[in-house]
């Protein structure tokens, strides 16, 4: 092709260049049809070789509510080791790469754009906490990447429907319909909330409103904390006020078990019961003994329960690896973690996040060992299991 000194382009074109360029034109059209007819020769889906899946995790590492992430981490690695020494899933063994947000939102997303972008991970699994799971809410559904077994109940991940969004336990509203039921049931009607200042708490506080007018009743006082602080003194005044005979707690363990103490200085007959995010093990050890008859509601099966199938599973995997307490956040980890495998397994070979969404919203009223999980196309929350337990003396639990 020859050019005018101007630099302007002489259109005059040559019988070999029309040639070349409609070799070119072929060569790019078969390219195309490779990538179509033929997705292992395309690009790879992202966190995904023929040797390994990559996850991906944002959870509190450091800071008040530390135990809660590291428990929810260690639960899913102890199944994931577990897996992986079987030879993983169709050869690919399970990484789980865990980035420290401290439960303060404001980290979650750049940490979450950094798996998602930097790391190029599968999927995002276990995160901890409401208003981290808020911060990370718009980038993955943006980036159309999996979210899979959330540590919270918020209706957020609920409502409106996200098609990326897969919630394995049930919600607050689940939770505080059966506290207050239980509540009521037993003569309480004199009902306070305290309740961390943010998305968390408010997701709680409503579940608790919901509750409390199904049954023609109104929450009785209020009070807040800040996310990871443990300032009550005004909450304190202002519940203690009104003698409740109950209060539900939605907040974490440091802030609950410090509003507990300065209630009970205050010589407080209340009833207290927290939702499953409090952190049950954690409450309990920060206590001591404030904490008998302390009530937690949970979400997943008992993890002294050997008589369930996948608590058995779980106590035996977890003493080969060393871990010794058993919790409620490891075996949600856990119970998270086998959930996650079932939809890669039933994926099958050829693995891509269309095929694995679509392979989890087939599964229905799978049993995973004495626990049922369902999602459908309309439906991505696997479980409305809820339970009741009480902290007993040297904190232990009672159901």
């Amino acid at each position: 092709m020859s050019r005018r000194l101007s630099g302007t382009l002489n259109f005059s074109t040559s019988a070999s260049e029309m040639k070349w360029d409609n070799i070119m034109k072929s060569l790019a059209a078969c390219l195309l049809s490779l990538a179509f007819f033929a997705p292992g020769l395309a690009s790879a889906e992202s966190g995904v070789t023929p040797e390994r899946v990559l996850l991906g995790q944002s959870v509190a590492l450091t800071g008040p509510a530390a135990a809660l992430g590291i428990e929810m981490r260690t639960g899913a690695k102890v199944y994931f080791d577990y897996v992986n020494s079987k030879g993983g899933i169709y050869g690919r063994k399970i990484e789980l790469r865990t980035l420290d947000d401290g439960y303060e939102p404001a980290r979650t997303g750049p940490n979450t754009k950094n798996l998602i972008e930097q790391e190029q991970v599968f999927a995002l699994f276990g995160y901890v906490g409401t208003p981290t799971a808020a911060a990370a809410l718009p980038i993955f559904t943006q980036a159309r990447v999996p979210f899979f077994g959330a540590f919270t109940g918020a209706e957020l991940l609920r409502e409106p429907f996200n098609p990326y969004i897969f919630n394995v336990r049930a919600s607050y509203f689940d939770e505080t319909e059966l506290i207050v039921e239980q509540l009521v049931s037993t003569g309480a009607k004199n009902i306070a909330v305290f309740y961390q200042s943010d998305s968390y708490g408010q997701a709680g506080l409503k579940g608790v409103e919901r509750a409390m007018s199904k049954r023609n009743l109104k929450i009785s006082a209020t009070g807040t904390v800040e996310r990871n602080t443990i300032d009550v003194a005004s909450a304190t005044k202002a519940i203690h006020a009104v003698q409740p005979d109950a209060v539900v707690m939605i907040s974490a363990y440091k802030s609950c078990g410090e509003f507990i103490r300065q209630m009970k200085k205050a010589s407080s007959a209340a009833q207290f019961y927290n939702v499953s995010f409090v952190g049950s093990k954690a409450l309990a050890e920060d206590l001591g003994k404030d904490g008998v008859g302390v009530a937690i509601s949970q979400v997943m099966p008992f993890p002294w329960a050997a008589s369930v199938p996948v608590v058995k599973e779980y106590q035996q995997l977890m003493l080969k690896a060393g871990q010794k307490d058993f919790t409620y956040s490891t075996v949600e980890g856990y119970v998270a973690a086998k959930v996650f495998v079932e939809g890669l397994r039933r994926t099958g070979k050829d693995l891509n996040r269309e095929k694995f969404i679509a392979a989890l919203e087939k599964m229905d009223n799978v049993d995973v060992g004495g626990f049922f999980v369902s999602f459908s196309p309309k439906n991505h929350n696997a479980s409305k299991f809820v339970d009741l337990t009480i902290i007993a003396r040297e904190g232990k639990f009672l159901r």
